[in-house]
């Protein structure tokens, strides 16, 4: 039941994060953020907040590169009729077959779901019990400029040198476009926010000492090469309200109420099926 579970609550996440930006264009065909989306939340069984910040772009190039084969090879069996033949044919069947339950499943489960309702007394009871569960470490919005050498750090950061406020962050940006190896670099840099301990070591002393809107006086090495830093936010410790995690509590019980509920079903189920 743990499989299913896990199973329905990553497709809810999925759906509930779709978006229709197109990334790429493969032959006339678009891969959308949506479909990378999905890929990450199935191949991290919906724990891709989990990764660290460092190596999530990183995994997003790589499933879009992957999404990209997928294309370029299915267009080519299409050319050299493999699709057309009896093979491939008879193996469509079975997984077709195969889907048709998978998916009765996904939807006769989801239907079930939507049907639990959790009380707004349950809702809160949880929270104050649960309290720690919804606090939220200090944390920092970050930029950084990675490059090879420690000379190459040193004169970026000599021309951010006397800039602050918006003109610093949009040198800095420039400079992470045009300079920065690392895969943030497109986006001028963007690691998003991040806690303590998710990035190397070097990296994150630095990066917790440093105040908003700064950049670092010297370059940070670290086993990649040599950061130059901008901080862009900075987030305190904090509790998060009732309001803003109630979503989350809500289905978190509905999810737990799921197990209780599906296990009545399957037990009235097969009491009423012929099973030899």
């Amino acid at each position: 039941m743990n499989k299913v579970t896990m199973l329905l609550s990553a497709l809810l996440l999925t759906s509930s994060m779709a978006s229709a930006k197109t990334l790429v264009s493969v032959n006339g065909k678009a891969i959308t953020q949506e479909d990378v989306d999905t890929e990450l939340m199935s191949a991290t069984q919906g724990r891709l907040n989990q990764i660290p910040a460092d190596r999530q772009e990183a995994f997003r190039k790589q499933v879009l590169q992957n999404l990209i084969g997928k294309e370029l090879i299915y267009d080519d069996a299409k050319k050299s009729g493999i699709i057309n033949s009896q093979e491939y044919k008879r193996e469509f069947k079975k997984l077709e077959d195969r889907m048709k339950k998978e998916l009765a499943v996904q939807v006769w489960q989801k239907k079930l779901l939507e049907n639990i309702k959790i009380s707004e007394k349950d809702l809160k009871d949880y929270y104050k019990k649960n309290k720690d569960e919804f606090n939220e470490k200090e944390s920092v919005h970050a930029r950084h400029i990675l490059v090879k050498t420690e000379d190459e750090a040193k004169k970026i950061i000599a021309q951010l040198k006397g800039l602050s406020g918006e003109k610093l962050k949009a040198k800095f940006i420039e400079l992470a476009k045009k300079e920065s190896t690392g895969p943030s670099g497109p986006k001028g840099g963007d690691l998003g926010y991040f806690t303590k301990g998710q990035m190397v070591p070097a990296f994150n002393d630095k990066v917790f000492s440093m105040k908003k809107g700064q950049v670092t006086k010297e370059p940070v090495k670290t086993q990649f090469g040599y950061h130059v830093i901008y901080v862009e936010d900075t987030k305190p410790a904090m509790t998060r309200k009732f309001d803003e995690v109630k979503a989350f509590i809500e289905q978190r019980l509905k999810m737990e109420k799921f197990k209780t509920v599906i296990k009545e079903k399957m037990d009235k189920l097969q009491k009423k099926a012929v099973i030899k």
